[in-house]
Parts: C-alpha cells; structure tokens; sequence
C-alpha cells in the first residue's frame, strides 16, 4: 500500500488496542503503542532510502528482505525495544505485541497488490502480488480517515475500527472474487494460458491485465466484467548472442528482469549504438509501457548508458540515457 495508508492503518491498530484492558488501563502504554503502531506500520518501507542510491538498487531490494519473515520479527523487537527504554514502566509484551501486529498487517496488505513483496523469504525468493488491491486504494483510504475522524469526534477508538476492519475484510473478499471472475474469463477465452498477471485500478470495474500463453503475450484491459485485448506480442526468447550477454549482465537490467515476471525484448540498431530495451508488460497506461529497463551498447561492447524504472515518456527515457552532455 502506499505511506498514508501504512500510516493511517497504524493508527487504526492504536485504537483497536483499547479493546484490551491493559491498554485501557495504562495512558502511558497507550501512547507508546500509538508510537510503536505508527511507526512499525511504515517500517518495512524505510527501504525506500535505497532510491538515493540508483533505481536498480531500490528495485531489486524494495519490499524484498524488509518485507521478508526474519526482518518482520526484528522489525517488531527493535521498535518496541526501542520505545521501551524511554517507557520502562510498561509492559513490553503488550507493546511489542500491537507493534508486531503493525508490521505484519504491513506486509499483508502489501502481498495483495501488483508490486507485490518477498514475503516468504528465506524459503524462497518468489514475488508474491496477488493483484486485487491497488497501491493506494481510495475506499480503504478513506475508510481509515472515516474512522480517525469519528475517533477524534469522540466515538470509541476500538469499536469504531473494529467495525472498520469488518467491512474492509469484506471488501478484500469482494475484490477477490472480482479478480477470480476475470481469470475465469480469460481461461474460458485463452485455454492454454500459463500466467495471468492482474492490476487493478482506481475504477472499482476497469482492471489491467497481462496474459501469457506457450506462444504470445497479450496485454489487455477488463472494464465492467468485458476483457478488451489492447496488445499482442510473440513470445521469443533471449538470444544468445554477446550484446544480450552483456545487456542482462547490466546492473540496471538486471535489476529489472529480478522483478519482472512478464516482460517482452527488443533490439534496436543505431549508427552509434545498439540498444536493448527490457518492457514490462503489466502497467500499460494511456498507450504507454512505463516500467522499462534500457541498456545502450558500443560497437566496441561496452555499456555506455542504461537505466531502470518509471518513465512516462520517451522523451524523457532519452533524458534519462544522456551521457555527460550529449545525448547516446
């Protein structure tokens, strides 16, 4: 989910922990479990930190080892450890025990996206994106400020949000059922389909998908239950041939194909260059491919410029690729 959110479910937690009376009990532990929710509910994305380094790096490390079953348990222990010194007098099992839940609701919530995170390593470095709630999603968002608000009015924290939490469990569900429904659909029109890889949007009916069979890709959206195929490219594999060794070899490309489960290729010849181009499929908008991985090659095989990430348009993919003043 994105940082509001985190946030804000965070908080939630701080409220539903007045449901148990040693919190109802203790203003102190209260407040440090407020701090502990708050802050352990964002915690497994302060690996944001890793984009002042380069893209490749935060691509290949986000939502990956910070999300992971080990860090989960440090996460939980370093945060309330951490409060508990300053607050000695409360009980630590209490307050690592709502902090705890904050950051597995963190990791949870995020599995549920098409970004995804790798939650079950160490046994297994697989992406988990289950693809059925957006990144940001408007109703849980607000939701969550509904709630935040009744609370500040003077309704009942724990009640308040455990009402809440009932009717975004539902939700979750009926999103599923929304998702199993088109890949349904798209059994039913693609029978020898390997890999369906969903995106749902802001519209609560227009989803994005990309569908892969033995033969081809085919890039598509569902709006209102109807799949429209918006794109279809053939499925070739890597060549094998010493530009391509030395595009995936690429820290920027690399990076790329560690994510990406459903990418296509494309080599381009220049007078100057060659230029390998990785595409990843699953987040076409407005016409447009934006999360790409972008090798440029000498005729002397060297890598003179590459890059990784968000790009909204050429223009900029090509500001992105200049070599000192000039462009490749």
């Amino acid at each position: 989910m994105d940082t509001g959110t985190h946030i804000a479910m965070g908080a939630a937690l701080a409220g539903l922990s007045t449901l148990d009376p040693a919190v109802q009990n203790d203003p102190t532990l209260f407040n440090a479990i407020l701090v502990g929710t708050i802050v352990g509910s964002h915690a497994p994305d302060f690996d944001t930190v890793l984009k002042l380094k380069n893209n490749a790096t935060y691509i290949r490390h986000h939502r990956g080892i910070t999300h992971s079953i080990p860090a989960v348990i440090i996460w939980g222990v370093l945060i309330a450890t951490i409060i508990h010194m300053f607050t000695p007098q409360i009980s630590f099992w209490h307050l690592w025990g709502w902090t705890f839940a904050a950051v597995i609701i963190h990791v949870l919530v995020d599995i549920f996206n098409a970004y995804g995170t790798q939650a079950y390593r160490p046994f297994t470095n697989k992406w988990v994106a289950h693809g059925f709630i957006n990144t940001f999603d408007p109703y849980i968002f607000t939701l969550h400020l509904a709630g935040i608000g009744a609370w500040i009015l003077g309704a009942h924290p724990g009640y308040t949000f455990l009402v809440i939490y009932a009717v975004i469990l539902l939700y979750y569900i009926k999103r599923y059922m929304d998702k199993k429904e088109i890949v349904n659909k798209i059994h039913d029109h693609f029978p020898d389909v390997e890999k369906i890889a969903t995106s749902p949007t802001l519209k609560q009916n227009y989803w994005r998908v990309a569908i892969t069979t033995p033969s081809k890709f085919y890039v598509g959206v569902v709006e209102n239950g109807h799949i429209d195929i918006v794109d279809e490219f053939h499925k070739v594999a890597l060549p094998d041939s010493d530009v391509m060794d030395i595009a995936i070899s690429d820290k920027n490309v690399s990076a790329f194909l560690s994510f990406s489960p459903v990418y296509r290729w494309e080599i381009n010849e220049f007078e100057d260059y060659t230029e390998v181009r990785f595409i990843d499929l699953r987040y076409r908008s407005r016409g447009y491919y934006p999360f790409v991985a972008v090798v440029q090659i000498d005729p002397d095989k060297n890598v003179v410029s590459s890059y990784t990430g968000w790009i909204f348009s050429e223009h900029k993919l090509q500001n992105k690729l200049y070599v000192g003043d000039n462009p490749i």
